[in-house]
């Protein structure tokens, strides 16, 4: 499970049987995780985190989408 983006506390990252599904990124950060599907950037599923900090956490993948979205496109088609 590749970490592809470390913002602390924060990891970002994929796991490798996520081949099958849509562009996501799973997101894992003090007792909480969140999977964002990428494209449109939307939660998909979240536990553990604060309203405001999924909030912020969406913001982060906004910003940092289309890294995002390289790494996905290296891991998975490399």
């Amino acid at each position: 499970m590749p970490t592809v983006l470390r913002l602390a506390p924060y990891r970002f990252f994929f796991y490798a049987s996520d081949r099958a599904e849509p562009m996501h990124v799973h997101v894992a950060g003090g007792d909480g995780s969140a999977k964002f599907w990428l494209v449109p950037v939307r939660l998909h599923a979240s536990r553990g985190f604060a309203r405001h900090e999924l909030s912020h956490l969406q913001r982060l993948v906004v910003e940092h989408r289309e890294h995002l979205v390289r790494a996905w496109h290296a891991y998975f088609k490399g």
